[in-house]
């Protein structure tokens, strides 16, 4: 039987949790807490192979919870189970320990599989949270996703050998807003000036 313990502020999710694991022959329910910093000073104690954590809790966030957590219980398996979907919000977890993310509102089945998948050495994700850390990662390897549309305009028109002015005039802009493209596309290219942008997107075959 999987011991789960339960982090979240709304009472009625709380319950409502409870009541799915504890329906089950597979789950316990150990505890459920209200506030990260109680769920803090407990948990140690009780040792639950899996906590279901929200992010937006009184007093001190889920995502310090489980930083805390994973210091005291490096074994813990932790699944944020919140609201929030957002980038910031996602890799942070991430970063502090948490091994999954669901957003609020999946199915009780999605539940109760991610702690069956976590506890053996998985990482459940809602299917658009798993989108958003794909989407990462690809942009990470190939830095040129991460170029705007206009940013790839310049670029490409840089690679075929135009100045900067004629580029202005190409895009209809000033020459002020092409250095301005041109400066996020040295940031995210990570180089340092227009030969070495140009030498980069003809390795990678994209411009």
């Amino acid at each position: 039987m999987i011991s789960v313990a339960i982090v979240d502020d709304q009472r009625d999710i709380r319950e409502g949790l409870q009541k799915l694991l504890d329906m089950t022959d597979e789950f316990r329910c150990l505890a459920t807490f209200e506030d990260g910093l109680t769920a803090l000073s407990s948990l140690p104690g009780l040792r639950p192979e899996v906590v279901l954590m929200d992010i937006d809790l009184p007093g001190m966030s889920g995502i310090e919870c489980v930083r805390a957590l994973r210091q005291n219980l490096p074994d813990v398996h932790i699944i944020m189970l919140t609201a929030y979907s957002d980038d910031e919000h996602i890799f942070q977890a991430l970063k502090a320990g948490a091994y999954g993310y669901l957003t609020k509102g999946v199915f009780p089945s999605k539940i109760l599989g991610a702690i069956r998948e976590v506890r053996t050495g998985g990482s459940p994700m809602s299917s658009h949270v798993a989108r958003r850390v794909v989407s990462y990662f690809s942009e990470a390897y190939n830095p040129m996703l991460s170029l705007s549309a206009r940013e790839q305009e310049v670029l490409d028109l840089l690679c075929d050998g135009q100045s900067y002015r004629d580029i202005a005039k190409q895009m209809f802009v000033s020459p002020n807003t092409v250095r301005f493209h041109l400066k996020n596309i040295y940031k995210k290219l990570q180089v340092n000036s227009r030969h070495e942008a140009v030498a980069k997107a003809t390795r990678m075959h994209v411009a």
